[in-house]
């Protein structure tokens, strides 16, 4: 078919229809009627020919067909809405925009407590909506404008993708002040191969790296805790003697609510450099040159400048 015989709107209810699954929510979304939004799937049907979406129990289910196009039709209009709003401007006081991050549960820790004080002073308007930056489809959520922006030690993503360098860091042995090893100066190899640890196996991301490392450096560890993220790990810290191998800013954040201590460790463990990375059709939308600039400003130590990955 020819884009000449297409009504822009019907992709817009048919994107809507993709990420909502009812009528009813997309009536509501887009300010119209459910009949409109039904008649308007019903002429995008015979257009298609294909059925698109069928109804179950759970909602609007889209078929195969569909499935196929909702990802290109996703990006065509956020692609099209983001060319219409270069020139728009962006006024952080009075905005009510809603930006979606992704992130590790380390940079939830250390991210967000800084970022929304500063959105209080600054935008108290603009929401944030937090996902987890493992998630499989993180480059095409970007890609559709899912996900508006990044942040943690990302593997390259693509053609199509900016990335700005916010600071790198080491990692540290994390335990209680009242730890024999507290009073060291330095967690030598020896000291750390005779301690008791927790492991955090944090899927998806780049901590990996150093377990990787200390395998390649044959250091063996007692791991009496493994857990699958750093959420409750001041807690276990606080109140037992593990120790435990963590990102320095991550440590920052740790120390002073659970009476921990950090201290550096003689193995030559990998540094990691955290950065914002982002797709191309948000390059120059005013809001997202806002948010970017923030993180850069509250968050940046000049590592890098950005740079297409």
């Amino acid at each position: 078919m020819k884009l000449t015989e297409l009504d822009l709107n019907l992709l817009l209810v048919f994107d809507r229809l993709v990420q909502d699954g009812r009528v009813s929510r997309v009536a509501e979304s887009l300010g119209l009627s459910q009949p409109a939004v039904s008649n308007a799937l019903r002429r995008l049907r015979d257009l298609l020919g294909d059925e698109l979406f069928l109804r179950t129990p759970a909602g609007m289910v889209p078929t195969p067909y569909a499935q196929q196009l909702a990802s290109p039709v996703a990006q065509a209009l956020h692609t099209l809405q983001s060319a219409l709003n270069v020139r728009a401007s962006f006024d952080p006081a009075n905005s009510d925009r809603c930006f979606t991050l992704a992130m590790t549960d380390v940079g939830e820790i250390y991210f967000l407590p800084v970022l929304m004080d500063t959105l209080a002073h600054e935008a108290p308007g603009v929401t944030l909506r937090a996902v987890t930056v493992a998630d499989s489809t993180l480059r095409e959520d970007m890609a559709t404008g899912r996900v508006d922006l990044a942040l943690g030690s990302l593997p390259p993503l693509q053609a199509g993708y900016f990335q700005q360098a916010l600071f790198r860091q080491r990692y540290v042995a994390l335990m209680r002040q009242a730890h024999p090893l507290a009073v060291r100066p330095q967690v030598t190899a020896t000291l750390y191969r005779q301690a008791a640890h927790v492991r955090v196996v944090s899927a998806g991301t780049a901590h990996g790296l150093v377990e990787e490392a200390l395998q390649r450096l044959g250091v063996h560890r007692t791991v009496q805790l493994t857990v699958p993220h750093y959420v409750a790990l001041g807690h276990v810290l606080g109140n037992t003697d593990l120790i435990a191998t963590v990102p320095e800013r991550l440590a920052e954040r740790l120390t002073a609510p659970h009476a921990l201590v950090a201290r550096p460790l003689s193995l030559k463990l990998p540094v990691s450099t955290i950065a914002q990375y982002w797709h191309a059709h948000l390059h120059r939308d005013p809001g997202h040159q806002w948010l970017r600039g923030c993180l850069a400003r509250l968050f940046g130590a000049g590592e890098a400048g950005t740079v297409s990955a």
